[in-house]
């Protein structure tokens, strides 16, 4: 028995003429995970649309397929070529999660939700012959989980290749995320025993590693946990978190101990107002600048994450937004049109009022305009979303990010690493059609681990207890655990 799994790509990653590199980051870590419930015996392969050119002329028994908004066009036209040479096709992830009925015409099976319950009842099913046409999750565990099939992941088309999943889900409930749909009917948030999370650690080669999780510091025991569990282990790594997270006292400190060197964090917005409206709680009324000072101090370096168009945006709010962003020494910045993804509760608020121009899936990617905003139009929001990249990556404002760091070497590694992501795609370009990709790991490495050596060499003075207490972040609501 043979089961293909395929990730599609998306047109912009196909292009002849330029690919980013964000394409080439991470491996399909979903679909790895899958093919690790197959029974023995069974012939697994996994290809991804992105770094590799699909082979479509094998005839597989099974074609799993994991489809997202953007490349839903895609991906129905390989189900529908598998469907034609005989295969059963299974599709399943957040696209046909939200709109199962739109998936259903173009598979044999769909799957609604995560697949540690449901991808190993198929395979039962599918041995009885008596596979189901629908799959919904429900019972939501990562105990027992087989490993990951590594062997399967090409590692040398990846900046990447050490991506790794330790939860599943966010504890928070924005309304622009697509994960409140993914997870309806079951739990939102959940992790793997701790022992199991550091197994899987060990078993990466290297120094570096990913974190993917929506929200890895979202149960604080367990993070707790596995940061002490990684002492000693040598590893540098980056993640994604919240500002609530940052403030938590001593959380950052040891995430940053054994190894932290960058997080992914969603400002979203300047806007209080905006926050309340999009119910991102975790944000309202925390200090973003003592956020990124604390990150700072700590050597890890920030990822802000912005989306621009929310109700209570006009036109200044690109160049508000970039000129914080500089001012703090944030690294990278990544910026996003608000999107309205199906199934979520922005989607249906934005469906109720009559604002949704079209339900063309290839421009629901965040570059693009989909809704009538209330503070501009459709193309102010585009061309500003454009603008605010330009502006953050100039030159100029590469060396004024800079220029808040304190010493020279924290000045030049903010350029390393923020003007080696976005004023060298071209290079980027060239290693992803040569798959020469994994040879620039080494120099990330070395980037990451040099953000810490400040931290290692300096550490803070010893103050009296009352002193230190006075510079410790208020929290009101911890997070829940």
């Amino acid at each position: 028995m043979h089961v293909k799994f395929i990730l599609p790509a998306l047109t912009e990653a196909k292009s002849p003429l330029f690919r980013p590199i964000k394409y080439s980051l991470f491996p399909p870590l979903g679909l790895a995970t899958l093919a690790g419930y197959l029974p023995d015996g069974w012939e697994a392969t996994l290809e991804d649309d992105h770094v590799e050119v699909l082979h479509l002329d094998d005839a597989p028994d099974i074609v799993a397929i994991e489809v997202y908004i953007t490349s839903a066009r895609r991906a129905y036209a390989l189900a529908d070529h598998y469907r034609a040479r005989g295969a059963f096709v299974c599709l399943g992830g957040l696209h046909v999660t939200s709109l199962p009925d739109e998936a259903a015409a173009h598979a044999d099976a769909i799957f609604l939700g995560p697949g540690e319950d449901i991808w190993p009842q198929f395979l039962k099913d599918f041995q009885a012959g008596k596979p189901q046409p629908r799959y919904a999750s429900v019972s939501r565990t990562l105990e027992g989980m087989p490993p990951i099939r590594r062997d399967l992941i090409k590692r040398q088309l990846y900046l990447v290749p050490n991506s790794i999943v330790v939860s599943r889900g966010c504890p928070h409930h924005c309304d622009f995320c697509y994960k409140d749909a993914f997870f309806a009917g079951g739990k939102h948030f959940y992790t793997q025993a701790v022992d199991e999370a550091l197994a899987e650690i060990e078993r990466l080669p290297g120094k570096h590693l990913y974190f993917l999780d929506d929200h890895l510091f979202g149960n604080v025991r367990f993070a707790n946990a596995l940061f002490e569990g990684m002492r000693g282990m040598g590893r540098v790594w980056q993640a994604a978190g919240t500002v609530q997270a940052i403030l938590r006292p001593g959380l950052i400190e040891k995430a940053a101990e054994v190894g932290l060197r960058s997080l992914f964090v969603g400002f979203e917005t300047l806007s209080q107002e905006n926050l309340a409206e999009q119910h991102k709680g975790q944000n309202l009324g925390r200090d973003y600048n003592a956020a990124i000072k604390k990150l700072r101090d700590c050597g890890v370096m920030a990822n802000g994450s912005f989306v621009f168009g929310m109700d209570g945006d006009g036109p200044d709010v690109f160049e508000r937004t970039v000129d914080w962003a500089v001012s703090q020494g944030i690294e990278t910045a990544t910026f996003h049109i608000l999107t309205p993804y199906p199934g979520t509760a922005l989607y249906k608020r934005m469906q109720a009022e009559g604002r949704l121009l079209h339900s063309d899936w290839d421009r629901y990617d965040t570059r693009h305009t989909v809704f009538q905003p209330h503070g501009m139009t459709p193309q102010q929001l585009e061309d500003g979303y454009w603008r605010a990249y330009r502006e953050f990556y100039s030159w100029r404002n590469l060396f004024a990010g800079a220029s808040v760091k304190e010493t020279l070497p924290d000045r030049l590694r903010h350029l390393a690493y923020a003007g080696g992501w976005k004023k060298f795609e071209p290079l980027w370009d060239t290693l992803i059609r040569l798959k020469r990709v994994t040879g620039m790991l080494p120099a990330l490495e070395q980037v990451l681990t040099s953000f810490g050596a400040r931290q290692k060499a300096e550490p803070a003075p010893h103050a009296p207890p009352k002193q230190r207490l006075q510079h410790l972040p208020l929290i009101s609501d911890p997070e829940s655990l």
